[in-house]
Order: structure tokens, then sequence, then C-alpha cells
């Protein structure tokens, strides 16, 4: 195998996952400004983590570990459908992502909030 090829199409992934993930998080942070869910700087830069990760998964193909449902039993259901919003604009990802997601959003809705 030419190692050029590989690092090329390495390359490629990488940068196209970097442009989806800045396209997706101005479209989540909208989402969270309509919803008047304002994340601190730390839940941010987690959320932008989050999402550089998922949108590496949507262009590599890679799979998520495992994922135990019952641990998001709590969630509540907005913080959920905020998050299948998200994971539906990448198109092909499992719904363990919203699962991980959502937390982002129920955290940051806490929020100001005694």
């Amino acid at each position: 195998m030419d190692n050029k090829i590989a690092l090329n199409t390495g390359a490629c992934q990488e940068e196209h996952a970097a442009a989806l993930a800045g396209q997706v998080l101005r479209q989540v942070e909208q989402l969270l400004a309509e919803k008047g869910i304002f994340p601190t700087p730390v839940q941010q830069q987690m959320l932008a983590s989050h999402l550089r990760a998922m949108a590496w998964r949507s262009v590599s193909g890679e799979p998520l570990p495992e994922v135990d449902a019952s641990l998001f039993n709590e969630i509540p259901q907005p913080a959920m459908q905020l998050a299948k919003t998200v994971v539906d604009i990448f198109g092909n990802l499992p719904r363990e992502e919203v699962w991980l997601l959502s937390v982002h959003f129920a955290v940051a809705k806490e929020n100001g909030v005694s």
C-alpha cells in the first residue's frame, strides 16, 4: 500500500471532519440560543470536543464502544430531542450518540436554575 495515498486519505478525512464539526457547532449554538440554553465556557469547550469526535466518527465510520442505555433514563426528554435533532444533522450516526450528546444539553439547561 502506498503510504502517501493513505496519509492523503486520512488528511482529507480530518479536514472534512473538522469542517463538518464547525458547521454543526454553529447550528448547535443557534439551536441552544433558540431554546434559551446557555452553556458555560467549560461546557462549550466540552460540547465542541464531543461534536468534533462525532464528526470524526461520521466521516471515518469509527464505531462507538457499547453504551448502556439505562444510564440515560433520567435525561429529560427535551434534552434527548435536541440531541436527536443534532445527531440527525450528521445523518449516519447511531442512536447511542443521542444518549451521549443529551447529557451536554441537560447539564447546560440547569445553568442558573436553583
